[in-house]
C-alpha cells in the first residue's frame, strides 16, 4: 500500500472537511470519510487504513462504541486511533484512553497538533 490511508469518523461535513484537509498535507495521505461509527465499520471492511481519526459525539454509533470494537477486531486492533473531543470533555478523553485510543485532539483541532500526532504514531517524518 503506497502512501497512508486515512478514515476520519465525523457526523459534521465541516469537521471532517477539516480533518480530512489537514491530513492531505502528508505526502501520499488518501482519506476516507464516514460519518459515524457504523459507516466506519463498513468503511474499515472494505480497505486497509493505516490510522483512524474519530469524533466521540455521533449518531448512531459514536465514536467510544467504535473504538471499543475496533480494539476488539484482530482485522482491525492494530491500528492506531485518534479520538476528537470537545474541549473540556474530560470523562470522554479518559473513557477513549482506557478503550485504546492512541491519542486525543480537542476541539477546535489544530492542524499543527493534528499532523504533529499523527507523524509521530505513524513515525512519519517531515
Amino acid at each position: 500500500m503506497a502512501g497512508y490511508s486515512f478514515l476520519v469518523v465525523e457526523d459534521s461535513p465541516t469537521m471532517r472537511q477539516l480533518v480530512s484537509f489537514s491530513l492531505k498535507r502528508i505526502k501520499g495521505a488518501k482519506i476516507v470519510e464516514a460519518t459515524d461509527g457504523v459507516d466506519a465499520l463498513k468503511k474499515l471492511s472494505e480497505q486497509p487504513f493505516h490510522l483512524i481519526v474519530a469524533d466521540i459525539n455521533m449518531p448512531l454509533m459514536d465514536g467510544l462504541k467504535l473504538l471499543s470494537i475496533v480494539r476488539k477486531e484482530p482485522a482491525y486492533n492494530q491500528i492506531p486511533v485518534i479520538i476528537v473531543t470537545t474541549e473540556g470533555a474530560d470523562a470522554d478523553r479518559e473513557k477513549g484512553l482506557q478503550l485504546g485510543a492512541n491519542a486525543y485532539i480537542p476541539k477546535p483541532i489544530q492542524t499543527n497538533a493534528l499532523l504533529k500526532t499523527v507523524r509521530e504514531l505513524l513515525k512519519i517524518e517531515e
